[in-house]
């Protein structure tokens, strides 16, 4: 049985992907491994050609959601990075470490954003 916690999350996830005007999901996929752990998978194209990937590891710890490992990667048409959240542990010199932020010609400071935000950006990105 599915914790009601990691529910609640991917109900969130699903309303905040629902509000994406001019977009169609390519994949969405919950891979559930234990009843309070969750691998979330998620390509979202958009009408311009932007394709934003959501790869996400949580665990329900203490009744809240906690990011194992998270990935936000956007593109536009032609392949090209315009930004990547994640949490990969290859900049120890950043103050927010492990946690950054990809942009075409750097790499800067950044916490773990809300998938919310995340949509925004890209929508922001295209207008």
């Amino acid at each position: 049985m599915q914790h009601k916690v990691l529910a609640n999350y991917f109900k969130q996830v699903e309303q905040a992907i629902l509000k994406c005007s001019h977009a169609y999901v390519e994949q969405y996929t919950e891979e559930i491994i234990t009843p309070e752990r969750a691998n979330l998978r998620i390509r979202i194209r958009f009408e311009k050609g932007h394709l934003l990937e959501i790869n996400e590891a949580v665990v329900v710890r203490n009744g809240v959601i906690v990011s194992l490992d998270y990935r936000y990667h956007c593109q536009d048409k032609h392949n090209q990075l315009i930004f990547r959240y994640d949490n990969t542990p290859h900049f120890p010199g950043l103050s927010s470490y492990p946690h950054h932020k990809h942009l075409p010609d750097s790499v800067i400071v950044a916490g773990k954003p809300h998938i919310e935000g995340i949509i925004d950006e890209v929508m922001l990105a295209m207008s």
